[in-house]
C-alpha cells in the first residue's frame, strides 16, 4: 500500500435510530442508512483503526478504549474524525460501542470486508473460527487518500495477537511529528 492510495467508493450499511426495548432484548425501530467513503472521508483528514472483531480482548480492553481516552488529543493534531472499523455488522458494532460507553469514536461496520479488502488488510482467520476478518491496522486518510498506514506484524505462536504498531500512543507519535514538521 503506497501513500496517496485513493480509497475506493464503498457503502457501509449503518444502523441508526434503534432503541432498547424496556423489557430488554435486541434494539429495534431503526433503519439501515448507507454511508459512503466519500461522505466519511472526503474533504477531511481522518484516522480509521480496524481490528479483527468487536467484543474481542485486545480490541475491547486496549485499542478502542485507548483511542476513546485520547480522542481530544488526536483531534487536536489536525484530525477531523476518528473511526473504528471491523468486519462486523452494524448491530454488533453499535452494541459494542454502547457496551464500552464510547462517546466520541464513530463505528464503521465493514460487514462484507470491502474496506479491509480495499487496503489489502482482509485476512482469513478461519483457524480460530472467525472466517474473513480485518487485520489489525490504522490509517490516516487525508481527503480520501492514504497518508500513512500502521500495520501489525503477522501473528505467530509466540505472539498470537500483535499489538503496538496500531496503538493510540504510536499513532499519536506520528501525528505529533507531523505537527512539529509543520511548525
Amino acid at each position: 500500500m503506497n501513500d496517496n492510495y485513493v480509497i475506493p467508493e464503498i457503502t457501509f450499511q449503518c444502523r441508526v435510530g434503534d432503541e432498547q426495548p424496556e423489557e430488554g432484548g435486541c434494539p429495534i425501530g431503526g433503519e439501515f442508512v448507507g454511508k459512503t467513503t466519500t461522505e466519511l472521508f472526503g474533504g477531511k483528514r481522518v484516522l480509521v483503526f480496524s481490528l479483527p472483531g468487536a467484543f474481542t480482548p485486545t480490541c475491547s480492553t486496549y485499542q478502542l478504549p485507548g483511542f476513546e481516552e485520547n480522542y481530544e488529543t488526536i483531534i487536536d493534531n489536525d484530525i477531523d474524525e476518528v473511526y473504528v472499523s471491523s468486519v462486523n455488522d452494524s448491530f454488533v458494532m453499535n452494541a459494542w460501542a454502547q457496551h464500552l460507553g464510547i462517546k466520541n469514536i464513530k463505528v464503521i461496520p465493514d460487514g462484507n470486508g470491502e474496506f479491509a479488502k480495499s487496503l489489502d488488510m482482509l485476512v482469513d482467520m478461519s483457524v480460530v473460527g472467525f472466517g474473513k476478518r480485518s487485520r489489525r491496522f490504522a490509517v490516516i486518510i487525508n481527503n480520501g487518500k492514504v497518508e500513512r498506514m500502521f500495520v501489525e506484524p503477522e501473528a505467530s505462536a509466540d505472539n498470537p495477537d500483535p499489538y503496538g504498531e496500531t496503538s493510540p500512543e504510536n499513532v499519536m507519535e506520528y501525528l505529533n511529528s507531523k505537527v512539529v514538521e509543520a511548525a
